[in-house]
């Protein structure tokens, strides 16, 4: 007989707990029958720095640009018509690729980047 996979799920989730459970009971029994600590040594709690640490998501952030020049990559493609040579003989038109770098002026604006997600641990 097959039994659906919803049903199986179900299952192995309910087994699953029952684990989880039955870990949790036995760990809790073995610490409890365990002697208490001497009063000289101190409780780690006291000096968890990693409870003060704060996780701040990754997000884009807007950023000020002050005007300034910038040197940009600029194209030229030039046109140069067929034509027949001396000879006679066609000579088709093409276009011939050229670039060169030229200052452009950029006014001031707003630029959007990403900030990547952190940890911020501020130990007070």
């Amino acid at each position: 007989m097959r039994t659906s996979i919803r049903a199986r799920q179900l299952l192995a989730g309910a087994a699953t707990t029952g684990l989880l459970a039955g870990g949790a009971a036995v760990g809790l029994a073995g610490t409890a029958s365990a002697t208490p600590a001497p009063a000289s040594v101190i409780s780690s709690t006291q000096h968890d720095h990693h409870s003060k640490c704060e996780w701040h998501k990754g997000h884009w952030e807007k950023k000020w640009v002050k005007a300034h020049w910038e040197k940009k990559l600029v194209h030229h493609k030039i046109w140069h018509s067929g034509h027949y040579d001396k000879h006679g003989t066609w000579h088709k038109g093409y276009w011939k690729d050229s670039s060169s770098y030229k200052w452009i002026y950029v006014p001031a604006h707003f630029e959007h980047h990403w900030v990547n997600g952190y940890w911020d641990c501020r130990h007070q």
